[in-house]
């Protein structure tokens, strides 16, 4: 009990959310008599919260460098309603339009980017200013009214499922990936506890190994299982486990991301270092720009329809997502997996409070009682520390 208690208390920001995440799905469970899990709820839950957790991975890169973006919501209006144009009036290939639309994104970045690293004005002026020239764009372009509808094919990017065969009522493919996913996931536990013991590293006590794999092969498998009870694992599901792997490997693994850390951790520090922050801070919000765009293909292609409000307060729950994650305040905090637990957080309270019949005034309020707890949290545990 003790090393569980210790393992908890330094690494309570990761596993703090993550309890969090547990609690608030077990109580609506209850609230909702069992509605909130039920496959068809699940998958819908992760098809509602796709563009948003895309987002968040952008997002949680711009907060750890010790900036901000306000207009994402914007440019993923902007860019699903150019992507509209092309796909639409056009009649321009979907995977055509996909490819200009993510160009089209990084200039968007490459252009806040360019004002926010080399003439350093703050991020917040430039992105505030950001999100009234796109979403005054996107009005323009769009010319007040809804395109639609888009191509069957664009339209599967969000509301499509991998092709599965069924043995019964369940998806068969879906619980062989999971067991799949168990096998690939217990190997590189394994692997990296044998690199922490060859480098002199003291590792998690046997017992304690054992009792996290079980864990997490469990809820592996369980979430598989409930995913192949109804039509098995969404298109969008791949995106999203693509990118975090991809995120999660260039924060962690790479010296990228070993310099967006030192820059949000000291940028002076850094800069004495060799990090090249300028460039850093510019390739940060490219790949926001990115990441809006992305998130604009998805929500069009789930609405089925480019129109002048999307992306309305997107920015807002990205931001969110981040911090309640783990993300700090002042910089140089954050992972990838703890922007998606965050996402995971809100996207469980808002389907969880629609569900019990709360009113969008209380959801509001809640959720900003959530956000300011979670920073909150942050400044506490940072001058407990100090």
């Amino acid at each position: 009990m003790d090393m569980l208690r210790n393992v908890f208390k330094n690494n309570i920001r990761q596993y703090g959310m993550i309890v969090a995440l547990v609690f608030i799905t077990i109580l609506f469970q209850i609230l909702t008599d069992g509605i909130l899990l039920k496959p068809l709820n699940v998958t819908n839950l992760i098809l509602q919260n796709s563009y948003i957790l895309v987002l968040a991975i952008g997002m949680v890169l711009v907060i750890i460098t010790g900036h901000i973006d306000l207009s994402v919501g914007s440019v993923a209006a902007f860019i699903g309603a150019l992507a509209g144009i092309m796909m639409v009036n056009m009649n321009m290939p979907f995977y055509l339009a996909i490819i200009v639309s993510l160009v089209l994104g990084a200039l968007v970045g490459a252009w806040q980017g360019f004002w926010v690293a080399y003439v350093k004005i703050p991020s917040f002026i430039v992105t505030l200013a950001g999100m009234l020239l796109f979403r005054g764009l996107t009005m323009i372009v769009l010319d007040g009214k809804s395109i639609a509808p888009f191509p069957k094919a664009f339209q599967k990017i969000s509301s499509g499922f991998l092709p599965d065969f069924t043995v019964g009522s369940l998806n068969f493919l879906t619980i062989i990936i999971g067991i799949v996913l168990s096998l690939v996931y217990i190997g590189i536990e394994v692997y990296n506890r044998r690199l922490q013991k060859r480098y002199g590293f003291e590792p998690t006590s046997g017992k304690g190994f054992i009792v996290k794999m079980v864990v997490i092969v469990a809820v592996i498998n369980l979430f598989m299982y409930v995913l192949a009870s109804y039509k098995g694992i969404p298109n969008i599901l791949i995106i999203l486990f693509a990118l975090v792997v991809i995120y999660s490997f260039v924060m962690n693994r790479s010296i990228m991301g070993r310099h967006i850390y030192a820059l949000g951790g000291n940028e002076k520090a850094a800069s004495l270092s060799g990090v090249k922050t300028k460039k850093v801070t510019f390739w940060v919000f490219v790949n926001m720009g990115v990441m809006a765009a992305l998130s604009g293909l998805i929500f069009a292609a789930r609405l089925n329809a480019a129109t002048p409000k999307a992306g309305t307060n997107f920015e807002l729950d990205a931001i969110a997502a981040s911090f309640i994650g783990g993300a700090s305040a002042s910089g140089g905090i954050g992972t990838v997996i703890g922007a998606i637990i965050g996402g995971l957080v809100m996207g469980v309270m808002n389907n969880g409070m629609s569900l019990i019949g709360l009113g969008i005034d209380w959801q509001q309020g809640i959720k900003g009682l959530v956000l300011l707890a979670a920073v909150g949290f942050d400044i506490y545990n940072k001058n407990k520390s100090s």
